[in-house]
């Protein structure tokens, strides 16, 4: 016998075989002496026949559970759901009295302690600390980083325009005379 016997499959069907060899070579009543106990071929055949229907019973029970655990895998996810939905239904509905939830198996929900003022303080600045050690902004900050870019900016002065001429009016009797900066008009006076 030359099969593996480390698979019990292939153990199996060694020892089939060897109970078709049995039947057909020997006679049932004939006795032998096995582990040092007499016994017949029969009651040898009947012992090894034990070994083949365990492991054809094991093969058929893996095929079926098999079968069961891809049911229940596919039923899984709508019956969680399902089941999770009656559960919230039973905690609006007796949510207010733990007796009776304790009647479903369900604790009541736990109210969170409010934080004092120093708890609340200690808080804020432990997760400053943990967006300045991450290096994590807000979306506020984030709006205000922009790239590290080293620039000089460089202006030159522009000259600056001269005011152009302006065209001088043609006078009837000669050039018009020029108003001086620093010259008042006196009341009544036209100049001339």
């Amino acid at each position: 016998m030359t099969t593996n016997k480390h698979s019990k499959t292939s153990r199996a069907a060694a020892v089939g075989q060897l109970i078709a060899g049995a039947g057909k070579n020997f006679n049932a009543t004939q006795q032998v002496t096995l582990e040092g106990v007499p016994t017949t071929i029969g009651q040898a055949v009947t012992k090894m026949q034990i070994l083949v229907t365990n492991r054809a019973n094991v093969v058929a029970a893996q095929a079926t559970a098999k079968t069961q655990v891809a049911t229940e895998k596919a039923q899984m996810p709508a019956l969680n759901a399902f089941i999770d939905a009656f559960e919230a239904f039973v905690r609006v509905t007796f949510g207010t009295q733990p007796d009776v939830l304790a009647q479903f198996g369900l604790e009541p929900r736990k109210v969170p302690t409010p934080l004092t003022a120093e708890q609340k303080a200690v808080a804020a600045a432990k997760r400053k600390a943990t967006r300045e050690a991450r290096g994590t902004a807000g979306s506020k900050q984030k709006k205000n980083v922009k790239g590290n870019v080293t620039a000089q900016l460089v202006v030159t002065p522009a000259p600056t325009p001269t005011p152009a001429a302006q065209p001088a009016a043609p006078a009837a009797n000669g050039p018009a005379p020029t108003p001086s900066a620093n010259a008042t008009p006196t009341p009544g006076h036209t100049g001339s």
